[in-house]
């Protein structure tokens, strides 16, 4: 998958012209944009414009502006029209006016766009599985962002950059990103489960989370199953696990009651009563081999607790696939280069984050896209085959 979305990306910088202008359409800006869209009336750099040109910056290499500008100037000639000035300015004034939240509509549109047109066996057992992971990201060294996004307190002053803390969620059948939060590194609520609480709202009944354990606390875990949102998830190292307790559904694999704790600080009294006072949870044992390194051994927790519906060794290959997540990150701030963000303001810098996963999610439609054109083109060749047995190749 790595090699695949690198080998996409690579693809895309050696095309001279705007790349995204024919994957994002301009009425999709214009939607999510809404009445924002007048701010711009008569500019050169429109709502649509202006998101492909800053996609294409975030598509480059250097990252430039200048590049970006003209990229532009080359598309305008390429469409028959006079070529802009390859100055800056207005185009930096341009993206200075983005709204965080249309940006982050994109995003989440064209993630779903992608998932929804998805064929059914791309789905797990015809469930939507939602794939969970968290990163930090730097910035440029602004006194803007020092000041919203502060440095690591290990570093001394000035050593360092600015750090914010990201959530990701990806749908596990495309590989898009569905939702995310940006947010400070350190200090109250800043944790990857706090975050991730915030982005609750993008999960639809039936849906199966799965996660690391970082997200396995007795209250993450009852805020999905309120809302009818299974979980697979690992269980936190400090959580003692006994085989031998509970109701035994096989080898390694029990049925556990976890029972409500006390209240954390940042849940009202409202939220905490309406919660139930214990979990059924099922507890299964997984390994993990990789050619080269030590099996490992780790306790995964679900609310799938149907031995009949959900076997043992179907929740355990599921949960190797978390490990898609981490390819995806990884995907997005390598190959994309997000993992150091270069505007100098936290509102731009939230725009860049937006635009890095927006482009991301493109390249991901036109992989999907492209694996659904195999997929048809072998189906044909197969159709042709079996009803002309003769162009089959001789068997040895």
């Amino acid at each position: 998958m790595f090699q695949s979305f690198q080998t996409a990306v690579a693809a895309a910088r050696q095309d001279g012209d705007l790349y995204f202008a024919a994957l994002l359409d301009r009425e999709c800006i214009l939607e999510a944009f809404g009445s924002a869209s007048s701010l711009w009336k008569g500019w050169l750099y429109t709502p649509a414009v202006t998101v492909w040109v800053f996609l294409s910056q975030c598509l480059s290499p250097d990252h430039s502006c200048r590049d970006a500008v003209s990229r532009f100037a080359a598309w305008l000639v390429a469409q028959g029209r006079r070529a802009c000035s390859t100055e800056t300015g207005a185009y930096c004034t341009a993206r200075d006016q983005l709204p965080e939240e249309a940006c982050q509509r994109l995003v989440c549109r064209t993630g779903k766009a992608v998932e929804d047109a998805a064929p059914p066996d791309w789905h797990w057992k015809g469930r939507r599985v939602r794939a969970v992971d968290g990163s930090t990201i730097t910035m440029a060294d602004t006194a803007e962002n020092q000041k919203e996004y502060p440095q690591s307190k290990s570093q001394r002053p000035g050593c360092g950059f600015p750090i914010a803390r990201i959530v990701v969620i990806f749908s596990l059948a495309v590989g898009t990103v569905l939702e995310a939060a940006i947010g400070q590194y350190k200090g109250k609520q800043t944790g990857e489960n706090s975050m991730f609480r915030v982005l609750h709202d993008v999960f639809a009944k039936g849906d199966v989370v799965l996660a690391d354990r970082y997200f396995s606390g007795w209250f993450d875990l009852a805020l999905l199953v309120e809302r009818d949102v299974d979980a697979v998830i690992r269980k936190h190292q400090l959580r003692r696990t006994d085989f031998r307790t509970g109701v035994r559904l096989g080898r390694d694999d029990h049925l556990v009651c976890w029972p409500k704790p006390q209240r954390p600080k940042w849940m009202s009294r409202e939220t905490y009563k309406a919660l139930p006072g214990f979990l059924i949870l099922r507890e299964l044992r997984v390994h993990v081999r990789q050619r080269g390194f030590r099996t490992k051994s780790l306790v995964v927790i679900t609310t799938l607790l149907s031995p009949a519906g959900y076997a043992a060794t179907e929740i355990a290959d599921l949960f190797r696939r978390r490990w898609d997540a981490e390819i995806n990150l990884r995907s997005i701030k390598i190959v994309l280069q997000m993992d150091h963000l270069r505007c100098k303001t936290p509102h731009r810098v939230r725009n860049e984050f937006w635009m890095h996963l927006l482009a991301y999610n493109l390249i991901r439609r036109a992989m999907a896209l492209a694996a659904l054109h195999r997929r048809a083109a072998l189906a044909h060749q197969f159709q042709r085959n079996t009803a002309n047995p003769e162009s089959f190749p001789p068997t040895a």
